[in-house]
Order: C-alpha cells, then sequence, then structure tokens
C-alpha cells in the first residue's frame, strides 16, 4: 500500500511540476473522500476533496439532463484561481486548485493523463509508472 501512496504522491508531484498556476492537489473518491492530497495553499484537503466531488456530481447531473453524454472535468473561474475537477471514471476524481496564472489548457492536457494512471493504481495497483 506504501508503494501506491508513494506512486500516487509522485504523479500528484509531475501534474503540479508540468502545469503552471496550481497550488493544490487531491486525488478522492466518488463521494469526496480523501485519497491522498498535495496541499500548498489549502487549509483542508479533506475539504477540497468533498467540495471537488460535489462539483463534479453537479456537472455530471447536468451532462445526464441536457443529453451531452459522460463528465470529463469542470472548471470554476473566480476573481483569484480556478477549481478544476477531473473525474477518474465513475469511481474517483483529481480536484485542483490553481491562482490566477493557471495554465488551464495544459492543465485539461496533463490532468487526463494524470487520471488514466492515478486510475490505474487505484484499480490495480497498476502498472502505471509517473511520467518523469
Amino acid at each position: 500500500m506504501a508503494d501506491r501512496d508513494d506512486r500516487l504522491a509522485a504523479e500528484m508531484r509531475v501534474l503540479r511540476e508540468r502545469v503552471v498556476g496550481i497550488t493544490d492537489v487531491v486525488v478522492a473518491s466518488a463521494d469526496g473522500l480523501l485519497i491522498t492530497a498535495d496541499s500548498g495553499e489549502t487549509e483542508s484537503a479533506e475539504g477540497l476533496a468533498a467540495l471537488t466531488a460535489a462539483t463534479l456530481s453537479i456537472a455530471r447531473r447536468a451532462g445526464t439532463i441536457a443529453s451531452k453524454g459522460l463528465l470529463h472535468h469542470t472548471v470554476a473561474r473566480f476573481t483569484d484561481g480556478f477549481l478544476v475537477a477531473q473525474a477518474i471514471g465513475e469511481m474517483a476524481l483529481i480536484g485542483v486548485l490553481g491562482d490566477a496564472g493557471l495554465d488551464v489548457k495544459r492543465l485539461h492536457i496533463e490532468a487526463q493523463v494524470s487520471a488514466d494512471r492515478i486510475g490505474d493504481l487505484l484499480t490495480a495497483g497498476g502498472p502505471a509508472e509517473p511520467a518523469g
């Protein structure tokens, strides 16, 4: 289990290193229970995990009602930054907080790659290695 936790932490570090403006990253279950976090500015990783899950849940419901298919991610933009919720299938999520300079376009690309690797780690203890 420690190996899986180390690999999850490494994957979150890679995401932070590849995308300008990320301040916090959490991985959580779909119902908002924190699995792991790489927090910089947020006081409560558990709270961020729960809020990210709620954000995804609302966006999924909106997509269902509007018949738009499976949700990949949702972005909330604020005066001083962003909250991005990236689905990892139906079972988990990545929550990213970013400052006002967050490179959202780059995040969309890198978060999908990270979501795939994290999904592998969560489901099988998988062979996924963080891209270095």
